[in-house]
């Protein structure tokens, strides 16, 4: 059968298509952002391309690095929190019975299925002062009550009237919001990992007296580090970029970067700004990339030695 790389039709005929819709409808569209960046406001509508680093020298203020600097925190809070959940949910569905492991595995998918606008709409029906978190604390607190005076001890209150938790409209219900959407995005890398585990050096390791601990970290860890990296990246840099989970469960004092450059596209209009902070934000996407690649390097080279 003859080579299709040295036929320069078939070639042509698979890389055409999605050269041509890559460039079309990704590259240009982010080319002119990009030189909106350089460009200068003029006018309710008009916008100048001047080549001014302006725009840029804005988003570099106290105020917009401040915001920057916290939705770096929230993204790596919620980074963090996904590894840790993740990591047991992985070693069980990698050591669940292969007749299981389709189904564990179908129920991480099963969110992609919704839509993330309505799964955030459901969590908002959990999370809200009438939510079902609240009325079943309440329902807890009356019923507690109620099993005092059943037992005669009067109208004696354990914690006092109930008073529903602020669940909504702050910097924990985004994390939480962020956590609750990202989490297949690091259990199914750290699956990946683990699934290729050489399992006879955890029976190595625990038969020469290493306890589970120990053989979790210095074997499993250091093993599933490729996925770990994996799951670190596909998971911080969308949370990072978040739009609809901060606007719709985050209060005025939880907006995150992604906020700021839509309001700035459309409530102030301001191409240029907006453009200048999403720029912004991919250069540091970008830059985030590159060390991971380094470290991986890295770490291969110290493999191959």
């Amino acid at each position: 059968m003859e080579n299709w790389k040295r036929s320069g039709r078939a070639f042509f005929a698979a890389f055409t298509p999605p050269t041509f819709w890559l460039v079309t409808f990704f590259i240009v569209p982010l080319s002119l952002i990009w030189l909106y960046s350089f460009s200068s406001k003029t006018g309710v509508t008009e916008i100048t391309l001047d080549w001014n680093l302006g725009q840029y020298a804005r988003a570099l203020e106290p105020l917009y690095l401040g915001i920057f600097w916290k939705s770096i925190l929230m993204a790596s809070a919620t980074t963090a929190i996904c590894l840790v959940v993740a990591f047991p949910v992985a070693i069980a569905i990698v050591f669940s019975k292969p007749t299981m492991r389709m189904w564990l595995l179908l129920l991480v998918i099963l969110p992609f299925w919704t839509n993330l606008l309505i799964r955030t709409y459901a969590l908002i029906a959990v999370l809200r002062t009438n939510g079902f978190i609240n009325n079943g604390l309440e329902w807890i607190v009356v019923n507690a009550d109620w099993a005092l005076s059943l037992v005669g001890l009067g109208d004696n209150r354990i914690v006092g009237p109930f008073e529903p938790l602020s669940l909504l409209y702050n910097n924990t219900a985004v994390v939480f919001g962020l956590v609750y959407v990202s989490l297949p995005f690091m259990v199914l890398p750290l699956y990946a990992a683990l699934d290729r585990l050489d399992r006879s050096y955890l029976e190595a390791s625990l038969d020469l007296g290493a306890g589970h601990i120990r053989t979790f970290f210095s074997i499993v860890v250091p093993l599933a580090l490729p996925g770990i990296a994996s799951g670190i990246v596909i998971t911080f840099i969308p949370a990072m970029g978040s739009y609809l989970t901060p606007d719709l469960l985050g209060g005025t004092d939880s907006q995150m970067i992604a906020n700021v450059i839509a309001s700035q596209f459309k409530q102030a209009n301001n191409w240029p700004f907006g453009a200048a902070l999403s720029f912004l934000l991919m250069y540091a996407t970008f830059f985030a990339l590159a060390v991971r690649a380094v470290l991986m390097r890295k770490e291969g080279r110290g493999d191959a030695r």
